[in-house]
């Protein structure tokens, strides 16, 4: 892993990232037909009071998922 990289579960609101890799499951093809795919910007725009869903703008719409599917993915915070 490199330094720099984290889940997109523990991305805080109003930060952006870029996807950089999925951890190997099935549901990593799932999510790059939603636009999740390497080198997309994601921003989280919202979460859930308990912390389930995530809201997040990836590939110029809004997407939710669930904190587990957004543990899936590794992705880089842009500064």
């Amino acid at each position: 892993m490199k330094k720099g990289v984290i889940k997109l579960s523990s991305l805080a609101i109003g930060k952006s990232a870029i996807i950089t890799s999925f951890e190997k499951d099935d549901l990593h093809i799932k999510l790059m037909e939603m636009g999740c795919v390497p080198g997309e910007t994601v921003k989280v725009e919202k979460i859930a009071p308990l912390g389930d869903p995530i809201s997040i703008m990836v590939a110029g719409y809004n997407l939710s998922l669930r904190k587990t599917e957004a543990d899936f993915i590794w992705v880089e915070e842009v500064h």
